[in-house]
C-alpha cells in the first residue's frame, strides 16, 4: 500500500534529505585514493551521529554497516571493508539512508577516484543524467511510474548499457523501503501507478557497461555484474508536491 505524506511529513523528509545532502558535500572533499571503504563508511557514520540522526542501514536485516559502498563491478550493497582500498581509476558508489526525527531519506552518489577511463567517466555521466531525466519525467502532469522507467531506458539505450532488472527504486519516507516499486525499465509486469501528490519515492538508476544480469555473493548482500563489467548507481529521494516533483536530497 502506498502511504501518501501530508505537508508536515514531507517537510520532515525534506529536512532529513537536506542533512543527507550535507553529508555528501562533506564526503565530496574527503573521499579519495588510498582510503579503505571502511574509512569512507566511518566518515559517514561519524557525521550521522554528530548530527543526531540514525544510520538506517546499520542492522537492517542484519546489514553490518552504516553505508553501502560498491566499487567497479559491484552494483549495490557492497559491504565496507578495511581490506578494500580505493585506487586510481575506480568507480565508487556510496549509498546512504538516514533517519532524522522519524523521517527517512535515501541517496546515492558515485565517485570517480583519480583519473578514470573515458568509458568509465561516460558511464557515470550517463547514469547521473538518467536519474535527472527520470526526475524530469516525474515532474510532468499526469506522469506514471512507467514514464520514469522510460526516461532511464531512453537515456541509456544509445550506449548499449545494461539496466539492472533485479533491483529498483521504491517508496521512502517513513521506512527504508515502502511501496511502490520504481523500476528502471518498462514492462507490463511492473506497477504503473499514477504519481500523486504526497508520494515520496527513491529514483535510482543502476546501470552497467555490459549485461543487466547479476549475482549475489555468499555474504547475502554484495551484488555483482555477472560479466564483471563496471556498474554505476545514482539516487535521489523525490516528493510529489502540489508544485511538482521536488528533490529532497539536495
Amino acid at each position: 500500500m502506498i502511504e501518501l505524506k501530508n505537508r508536515e511529513e514531507i517537510e520532515g523528509i525534506r529536512t532529513s534529505g537536506h542533512l543527507l545532502a550535507d553529508l555528501f558535500r562533506h564526503l565530496d572533499g574527503m573521499i579519495g585514493e588510498g582510503m579503505s571503504t571502511y574509512d569512507v563508511d566511518k566518515i559517514c557514520l561519524d557525521f550521522i551521529k554528530k548530527h543526531h540522526a540514525i544510520p538506517s542501514c546499520l542492522g537492517y536485516m542484519g546489514y553490518p554497516n552504516a553505508t553501502c559502498i560498491s566499487v567497479n563491478d559491484t552494483v549495490i550493497h557492497g559491504i565496507p571493508s578495511k581490506h578494500e582500498i580505493l585506487k586510481d581509476g575506480d568507480l565508487v558508489s556510496v549509498d546512504i539512508t538516514l533517519e532524522y526525527k522519524g523521517f527517512v531519506s535515501d541517496s546515492t552518489h558515485t565517485y570517480e577516484i583519480g583519473k578514470v577511463s573515458r568509458e568509465v567517466h561516460q558511464l557515470n555521466a550517463v547514469t547521473e543524467k538518467a536519474l535527472y531525466n527520470a526526475i524530469d519525467a516525474a515532474n510532468r502532469k499526469g506522469a506514471r511510474l512507467h514514464d520514469i522507467a522510460k526516461a532511464v531506458e531512453d537515456t541509456c539505450a544509445p550506449y548499449g548499457y545494461g539496466i539492472i532488472r533485479d533491483y529498483c527504486g521504491h517508496g521512502v519516507g517513513f521506512a527504508i523501503h515502502e511501496d511502490p516499486l520504481v523500476y528502471n525499465y518498462v514492462s507490463l509486469k511492473n506497477p504503473n501507478n499514477k504519481l500523486r501528490e504526497g508520494m515520496v519515492i527513491a529514483i535510482e538508476p543502476m546501470i552497467s557497461m555490459g549485461t543487466w544480469k547479476i549475482d549475489v555473493l555468499d555474504d547475502g548482500w554484495t551484488v555483482k555484474t555477472r560479466d564483471k563489467s563496471i556498474a554505476c548507481h545514482w539516487e535521489h529521494t523525490v516528493a510529489i508536491t502540489e508544485n511538482g516533483a521536488e528533490i529532497m536530497t539536495v
